[in-house]
């Protein structure tokens, strides 16, 4: 594994994605109380960034990011989508933090899926 520096943690909104780019790819990166997720900054049904999304969680702690455009959510830690109109899921990164900065492995997908 390759992590590089992608973010420092706090600069990382509660409750919304963040875009950065890592080596070729575009990430949303995403909080959710202490923990942080990395997944490909664009949305597998309309190619929008979900960057520009909302993160929630639901009652059962599924943490999701919302694509804008059409409403598509996708599960934060396997980036499978959790309603339509998405129905392909977006690659998730590993993710490590260490003081106070935010590591990604882009070389790395957590969920199999080939980053575009």
């Amino acid at each position: 594994m390759a992590f590089v520096k992608a973010a420092a943690l706090a600069d990382i909104p509660e409750d919304e994605a963040f875009g950065v780019t890592v080596d070729r790819y575009d990430l949303a990166l995403a909080k959710h109380g202490d923990e942080v997720f990395a997944l490909q900054d664009l949305c597998s049904h309309a190619n929008i960034p979900l960057s520009e999304g909302e993160v929630a969680a639901d009652a059962t702690g599924t943490c999701t990011v919302e694509c804008y455009l059409h409403g598509s959510t996708f599960d934060l830690r396997t980036g499978k989508p959790t309603c339509f109109p998405a129905t392909e899921p977006v690659a998730t990164f590993p993710v490590e933090i260490r003081d106070g900065d935010v590591y990604v492995d882009v070389e790395t997908t957590l969920n199999g899926v080939t980053p575009a």
